[in-house]
């Protein structure tokens, strides 16, 4: 469970929803398919092949074959029920962080964490976006703590500049520009 919190950004809710036939091959990746978040969004979630080792162990373990992913655990060890609450999920959590030495850790901080893992390795910010599900780019950008940097601005490197910092009227001293301009719709 902490995997998929972590590994794949999952909502509280989303995780606890899943279901064994919710983890899919699909273009020779393993994916969370058809996966229905906050306000009825649908979306398909790349599953790590660690996460997905991790959960065919849970699951060869667990004897769960169908229905509810995650379940709840007895005090002695046996799987009970058809799934899991918060409150437990809360408790799976709070166990690994005192082992981990993290204190007041929740859920959701998984998650964040996720976003700014995916950031720290390059990710795109509409596409950790489309990974969380978020609908605004702002929240998302909130979960980064990103803010825009005037002083090295995205657009400052294009490869369309002309040399030397000359301008002229279609940037004929600048072929990589001229090609742009020739081929936009200005």
């Amino acid at each position: 469970m902490l995997a998929m919190l972590i590994g794949c950004g999952l909502r509280r809710g989303e995780l606890l929803a899943l279901r064994v036939d919710s983890i899919q091959l699909r273009e020779e990746r393993w994916v969370i398919a058809d996966l229905l978040g906050k306000a009825g969004h649908i979306r398909t979630i790349p599953v790590l092949d660690w996460i997905e080792t991790a959960v065919k162990k849970w699951k060869e373990a667990s004897g769960v074959t169908s229905g509810a992913l995650f379940r709840s655990i007895t005090k002695t060890g046996k799987v009970w029920g058809n799934g899991m609450t918060p409150k437990v999920l809360w408790e799976v959590v709070k166990e690994a962080s005192v082992r981990a030495d993290i204190p007041k850790l929740a859920p959701h901080d998984l998650r964040r964490t996720c976003a700014r893992l995916c950031h720290l390795a390059g990710g795109e910010l509409d596409r950790i976006q489309f990974l969380l599900g978020h609908v605004s780019i702002q929240t998302t950008e909130h979960y980064l703590g990103c803010k825009q940097k005037l002083r090295h601005a995205v657009n400052d490197k294009l490869g369309i500049e002309p040399e030397e910092k000359k301008r002229s009227d279609c940037g004929a001293d600048n072929p990589p520009l001229a090609d742009f301009l020739r081929s936009s719709a200005i």
